[in-house]
């Protein structure tokens, strides 16, 4: 071992990893998060983050197909293909195949069942699946992937 070489640093349990005062500021973070939303619960403070209310225009109900891939496949009500979609084309929509997976595995229904695809008077489309309660405003993923949807609602 040369001189300017040194042992390498090993931590005694007595010593401070994390400084006193980051642990504390982490803490004191926590409790005000807390003191915030138990103050929004307990006035009553509406949710504001929600997307706008509106009528449904048109709806249209969907069987939705897909992989880990992104490819995707979509059948009407009456089981004609309606698009089959490749890998680049069908990435969000096989990721909402993929959730509807989860949500229905997770309640106990038919994996296969139908979607209600919907177009609101304001212009936003969302999808909704009827056995399981799920819905999902689809603007939220970005009009790129609202419209993927909206190509299906006008076929």
């Amino acid at each position: 071992m040369s001189a300017t070489a040194r042992p390498p640093r090993t931590y005694t349990p007595e010593e401070k990893i994390v400084p006193l005062v980051l642990v504390r500021a982490m803490f004191g973070l926590v409790m005000a998060v807390l003191v915030i939303v138990s103050i929004a619960v307990w006035t009553g403070r509406p949710v504001t983050s929600t997307p706008p209310e509106s009528p449904v225009t048109h709806v249209r109900v969907l069987y939705l197909g897909g992989d880990m891939s992104g490819a995707a496949s979509v059948r009407a009500e009456d089981g004609t293909v309606i698009a089959d979609l490749s890998p680049e084309e069908g990435g969000f929509v096989s990721g909402v195949y993929r959730v509807l997976h989860r949500e229905r595995t997770k309640h106990g229904v038919a994996i296969d069942g139908p979607v209600e695809l919907m177009r609101h008077e304001n212009g936003r489309f969302s999808v909704a699946d009827p056995s399981t309660g799920w819905s999902a405003d689809l603007m939220g993923f970005g009009r790129d992937n609202a419209r993927a949807f909206a190509k299906l609602l006008a076929q």
